[in-house]
């Protein structure tokens, strides 16, 4: 990320650009009570955030010497007069949200300054920007001052090791605090001890979030030795640190200790086989968990086999999410006995687990005993006919489905006729993603005979792209229903990446379609090669809808 400069073209000068916190607090003048009284304005919207000489003074960073209470008191009586009239007040006084706004150093050192005007901040989120990294410690110095701070979020801030260090110093300053986010910050891995160390035994907090922070397998096992202080936990979010697999004994001991939570996420953590038994002895304990999410851990297969018992101990679960974990034909006959047990899973992505396929039929057939669920993931499963049809059959008695995604199973291919009568049944279907799963013209005839019927009129989401074996018969009987699809906002009918195709006579009627759909604004044909003629059809219905429809043709359309 770079900071802009603008040349003044009339003598040469340098002019910074203002600075988002200045248009932000656009009508705030910070002053201290060295600067007397100031001019009151109500011209809020105009008016630049434009200290005095003496006021500079005070808000420029002093890292010696942080501003104390008596020093901003003078500010904070006047200071719900100069808020954003946007925002109000009590919106500002409690809450400072500044993620992803791309704050340059000055604007940290603006952030510094207002701190102690906020004594009643419970919320600082200056995630995604790049420039907080090596100046926290100007923000911690005021930490003190924002004593009933509960959130922080620090996500993608690339800060440094003395960022890290400086914010373990400031953390004992907010006793308040319930939620700390570092994801995204790689120089928090080896250093996690520097930053939470002096968590004391009954901390308040509830969401602790380190995503793809790098972690090794001390500080692994140092969460695990400090599970047991945080007895509130409701969200642990240890994601993409692949090194912590090894230290997993730990964490699963710690987590015997937080029977509040009721988020575990640990995507890509590089667990074993073994890890599930280790888990599987801690879930006894995780009474009111509700989102497991172990997806991404290509080495767990296998692991269920012999030790997925507990998991049914877990009866509010849910979200269950055991994507790419390359389950084995073992692994789902042991969670064919546990997953209908689950009567509150909303959520179940089982997706890419290819070994499964053939060995999947009775789980899938005993879906129908989880009348909540509003999601099933089971796309790149490598599904078989037979694994097909229980599905479809079992479909029809989850009334809840909002989204179903059966994508990279050739089975649906010439047998999408199998989910006629769940189509029929699925009222609240949302999303129906059935890309490359070699359909037919026969099976979009049907789809459209179900769209015509108004079966699935609040479908918003519809993928059938790399589905190249349909003809432009089925094309056109497809887009001349379409329009049935009222809710429809998200169409994708694009060929494979190795294919080209000349667009049929079909596209004039996808265009009088959509041209009834308003809620519609994205539309995926990448590789369908469109003539002249019906180029210009094209621009002239951008034209006529001031381009709010987005027709993506790839590259070199």
């Amino acid at each position: 990320m770079s900071q802009t400069r603008k040349q003044n073209s009339s003598n040469g000068e340098t002019k910074p650009r203002t600075s988002f916190v200045n248009k932000f607090f656009r009508g705030s003048k910070l002053t201290s009570s060295k600067t007397g009284s100031r001019k009151e304005t109500n011209d809020l919207e105009t008016t630049d955030f434009q200290p005095s000489n003496d006021a500079k003074e005070t808000t420029t960073l002093d890292t010696a010497k942080p501003l104390t209470p008596d020093t901003a008191s003078g500010s904070r009586m006047e200071k719900s007069e100069h808020l954003p009239s946007q925002l109000g007040p009590t919106a500002l006084d409690q809450s400072l949200d500044l993620n992803n706004r791309g704050l340059t150093p000055g604007d940290v050192r603006a952030v510094v300054a207002m701190l102690p005007l906020l004594p009643d901040l419970e919320t600082l989120d200056i995630s995604w920007n790049d420039f907080v990294g090596g100046t926290l410690r100007s923000i911690t110095q005021q930490m003190h001052l924002v004593s009933k701070l509960k959130i922080l979020r620090l996500g993608s801030c690339r800060l440094t090791t003395d960022d890290v260090r400086a914010l373990g110093e400031a953390l004992e300053a907010i006793p308040e605090l319930e939620e700390l986010s570092l994801s995204w910050n790689s120089r928090v891995g080896g250093n996690l001890p520097l930053i939470l160390q002096k968590f004391q035994e009954g901390s308040r907090i509830h969401t602790l979030e380190l995503v793809d922070c790098d972690l090794t397998s001390e500080d692994g096992t140092f969460v695990g030795d400090l599970l047991p202080m945080m007895q509130n936990l409701e969200v642990l979010d240890l994601s993409i640190n692949r090194n912590i697999g090894a230290s997993l004994n730990s964490i699963a001991q710690g987590l015997r200790s937080t029977s509040n939570l009721k988020v575990l996420k640990l995507h890509s953590c590089g667990l074993l086989q073994d890890s599930v038994r280790l888990l599987d002895a801690a879930f006894r304990y995780l009474c009111e968990l509700k989102n497991l999410d172990l997806s991404c851990n290509k080495e767990l297969g296998g692991g269920f086999e012999d030790s997925s018992a507990q998991l049914a101990a877990l009866e509010h679960l849910e979200v269950l999410d055991l994507h790419q974990c390359s389950l084995t034909a073992a692994d789902v006959a042991s969670l064919t006995q546990v997953i209908p047990l689950l009567s509150r899973l909303q959520e179940l992505d089982l997706s890419a687990n290819r070994k499964m396929g053939s060995s999947s039929e009775n789980l899938l057939s005993r879906l129908r005993f989880l009348p909540a669920l509003r999601s099933l993931l089971v796309n790149g499963c490598a599904l078989e006919s037979e694994t097909f049809a229980a599905l479809a059959e079992a479909s029809t008695y989850l009334p809840a489905l909002e989204m179903v995604d059966l994508s990279w199973n050739k089975c649906v291919g010439g047998n999408l006729k199998l989910l006629l009568e769940m189509l029929k049944f699925l009222t609240a279907l949302r999303v129906l993603r059935l890309s490359s799963c070699a359909l037919v013209t026969e099976d979009v005839a049907l789809l459209a005979s179900v769209i015509q019927a108004g079966h699935l009129a609040k479908l918003q989401k519809l993928d059938l792209s790399y589905n190249d074996s349909i003809c432009d018969a089925g094309w056109a009987i497809f887009c001349q229903n379409v329009g049935f699809l009222k809710e429809l906002s998200e169409l994708d009918i694009s060929l494979r990446p190795s294919t080209s195709r000349d667009c049929g006579r079909w596209f004039r009627h996808l265009l009088r379609a959509v041209a009834k759909l308003s809620k519609i604004t994205e539309i995926g044909m990448k590789r369908w090669i469109l003539p002249t003629s019906q180029e210009e059809e094209l621009e002239h219905f951008q034209q006529d809808h001031r381009g709010s429809i987005h027709f993506d043709l790839g590259e070199g359309q």
